[in-house]
């Protein structure tokens, strides 16, 4: 899409010239820097302040090798985070001052970056290549944090330009040279970056394309000094961008999750919008459909306060990028996501994108954001929606409310990116609490994108709303398997003024040893009354067991009546939540329920649910080998 409307051929008269685009004030502009809010300088100095004689911790071989010996990736991410995000913090506030008092500091963090063996993850390492965990500086590879760092080094040299010479001549030379060597060059001259997508393989398309792009173009935009160099790169970028467009269906939804989506339509538009600047609008798509709905989906998938929808690797509370939500707003010209906006702005403080490691994405939250906003703050969700491409159905009670049910039910595969084994599941509130959810994702280590991903708990179908697992005379249980071929059949959806539903065939997501031939699964909010599931499988031979659980912050109680969802609070240390309430009606003569409690220890998921979660499994010994279960769930 982007390379056919734009071709090689028009790039050269389409971009600014390097010495042209001046796309935010430098520190040479200081009253463009004095019209910032008042609290926004105060803030941007104090940090700086506190960054001023930092010691640059180091990151020696062996905090590198960490992930590779014990897989701990935390502990170097860490340090590499502090050390960017304290170039960032002087860096804007030698802008706002002006005055010299940060250059020495921010030379030496320049210095020391340029210094780092390599400016990417101990993660993102070829393994086989390196041999023993360590990068192989004789060839330079790109991941996302090798991006970033020339990004904000490239940023660094704009906003400061020559006031940098009067600490040392050599310091932009250095950056220049550093940043060609390491990203500028291979970007440029390989096409075997898996996340370019040139060569298709084993590796899906990610959010790692936009987000690296983005950064490889305002390095490009910003330091390239060839022009045809610098045409040819950007002519690059637009076609590893038009790959990662088209693995979207054109309703925009993200099969990564909410978690990702600052990562991934999010670094798209900065993309779009870094080109719309260096073009002065000559490059501009952001009157395509699927752009807009790929913007969208953030706000779309959105519950009520700090809730998302979170199916694949993301948390059930997420915190978007404000202003990134505003701007994408802005851009698209749609009033709803630039009030959803606004109102994220209003909950993080105004602070969001104002600070941070991106001074890509910082600068743009302090000049291009209006004070006061053009829209109201609100949390405007529709009624329903339906992304095809990704099978998800997010329904509630009326729109623009979170007063009644809330549901979120997927289809899909198993061999999405940052994907859970999770086809048929679904995740329900009312007036905007939890009731059953989907725990999300631990902190990542080395297990978490290895071989034995699904041996992690959060990962597998057993931990996901009433998804059966079968335990067969054989011996074992079997679950949903991993792949993409593991996929839901005859999916279905429906919507009316009365109910929405989504019927799909959970079969073909199971190996052949869990015995089934059918399990056809409908899920209906029948609206302003009840969630209703109707299940109806067959067994290609009779099992053992099946059961199928659910995971709730909820007080639970089973009675004759059914299992009830009592009000509770949840949360970390010194954060209350508060669950749903509900009560769900199950055939009571076909199973055995147990209440469990799972333990939470990992941080990540601490700072969502607290110390655990409540498991309440559903047990049907020596079922028939064909049969049918109703669950209806109400208000208590």
């Amino acid at each position: 899409m982007l390379s056919e409307r734009y071709p090689l051929h028009r790039l050269p008269s389409l971009l600014l010239a390097r010495e042209v685009w001046r796309p935010y004030p430098t520190i040479e502009n200081c009253a463009a820097w004095q019209t910032l809010w008042k609290e926004v300088r105060a803030a941007t100095l104090t940090r700086g302040e506190a960054a001023l004689r930092f010691e640059w911790p180091a990151l020696p071989a062996t905090l590198f090798l960490q992930y590779a010996r014990v897989g701990n990736r935390t502990n170097f991410e860490t340090v590499q985070w502090e050390r960017r995000r304290t170039l960032c913090d002087l860096v804007l506030a030698e802008c706002v001052e002006g005055q010299g008092r940060f250059l020495d500091d921010i030379v030496n963090g320049i210095w020391a970056t340029c210094e780092e063996t390599y400016w990417g993850y101990p993660a993102h390492v070829d393994a086989q290549k390196a041999g023993v965990g360590l990068p192989d500086v004789e060839e330079p590879t790109v991941d996302l944090f090798a991006a970033e760092a020339v990004a904000l080094l490239a940023w660094s040299v704009y906003l400061l330009g020559d006031r940098l010479d009067t600490v040392s001549p050599l310091v932009r030379r250095r950056v220049m040279y550093e940043a060609q060597r390491r990203v500028l060059d291979p970007c440029l001259h390989r096409e075997d970056f898996w996340w370019m997508g040139f060569h298709p393989g084993d590796h899906g398309i990610n959010n790692w394309n936009p987000w690296i792009n983005s950064n490889w173009l305002a390095a490009v935009l910003l330091l390239e000094t060839d022009a045809a160099r610098r045409t040819a790169a950007v002519h690059k970028i637009l076609c590893s961008l038009d790959v990662f467009i088209g693995v979207y269906a054109e309703s925009g939804g993200c099969d990564e999750g909410p978690g990702y989506w600052g990562r991934a339509a999010a670094s798209l538009f900065d993309c779009l919008d870094l080109l719309r600047s260096a073009s002065d609008g000559g490059i501009d798509v952001f009157d395509v459909p699927k752009i807009q709905n790929m913007g969208r989906y953030i706000a779309r998938v959105h519950i009520h306060d700090h809730y998302y929808v979170n199916f694949a690797d993301a948390s059930a509370i997420n915190h978007p990028p404000a202003p990134l939500v505003y701007r994408y707003g802005q851009a698209i010209d749609d009033q709803d996501m630039l009030a959803f906006g606004a109102w994220l702005m209003a909950e993080q403080a105004g602070t969001s994108g104002r600070r941070g490691n991106s001074l890509g994405r910082v600068l743009p939250a302090l000049f291009e954001i209006p004070d006061p906003l053009a829209a109201a703050p609100a949390q405007p969700p529709p009624r329903d929606v339906w992304f095809d491409g990704i099978q998800v159905l997010i329904a509630r009670d009326q729109p623009r409310t979170a007063e009644g049910f809330f549901l979120a039910a997927k289809a899909g595969h198993n061999g999405e990116s940052h994907n859970h084994n999770d086809v048929g599941s679904f995740i329900v509130c009312r007036d905007g609490k939890p009731i059953l959810v989907d725990a999300g994702v631990e902190t990542y280590r080395r297990k978490t994108f290895s071989p034995q991903r699904y041996e992690i708990w959060t990962m597998q179908s057993a931990y996901h709303t009433l998804l059966p697992t079968f335990e067969t005379r054989e011996g074992g249980n079997v679950m949903q398997a991993p792949g993409k071929a593991f996929a839901a059949r005859g999916v279905a959806y429906c919507a009316g003024d009365a109910a929405v539903q989504l019927s799909l065939d959970l079969s073909g997501t199971y190996p052949p040893t869990a015995n089934l031939q059918a399990w056809g699964r409908t899920v209906a909010l029948m609206r302003g009354a009840e969630l209703l599931v109707e299940d109806t499988y067959v067994l290609v031979r009779p099992v053992k067991a099946i059961s199928l659980a659910l995971l709730t912050p909820c007080e639970v109680a089973v009675d004759d009546d059914g299992v009830h969802f009592g009000a509770a609070t949840f949360g970390p240390v010194g954060i209350s939540r508060e669950a749903g309430t509900g009560r769900l009606v199950y055939a009571a003569d076909a199973f055995k329920v147990v209440v469990e409690r799972v333990a939470i220890s990992d941080a990540r998921l601490g700072g969502v649910w607290g110390d655990h979660l409540n498991r309440v499994i559903f047990r049907a010994t020596a079922p028939p080998v064909r049969g049918s279960w109703v669950w209806r769930l109400t208000p208590p």
